[in-house]
């Protein structure tokens, strides 16, 4: 292994180390927010939680987006467990 060869594999490295470090926050964060989002009662599950963190992240607004889940939750209607399971013609 030459020099060049040991920087390049250092770099990936320090990468890999970044990544698993921004990820490890970035669960932590949502862990957090989901408690704040527990704490506050929104119904939301992290899965849900960490999609809406992610639009915003990517420029949506906040405030529309949560209009627009108070609507889907207005106009969904619960299916019973027979109609879920029965395939939709």
């Amino acid at each position: 292994m030459n020099a060049e060869n040991i920087v390049e594999y250092g770099n990936a490295m320090t990468l890999l180390n970044m990544d698993a470090d921004a990820a490890k926050i970035a669960r932590e964060s949502l862990e957090l927010a989901f408690q704040m989002s527990n704490i506050l009662d929104t119904g939301l599950d992290r899965h849900t939680l960490s999609i809406l963190i992610a639009l915003c992240d990517l420029g949506l607004n906040p405030e529309a987006l949560a209009a627009v889940v108070k609507e889907l939750r207005r106009e969904v209607i619960p299916l019973a467990p027979s109609d879920a399971a029965r395939p939709v013609l």
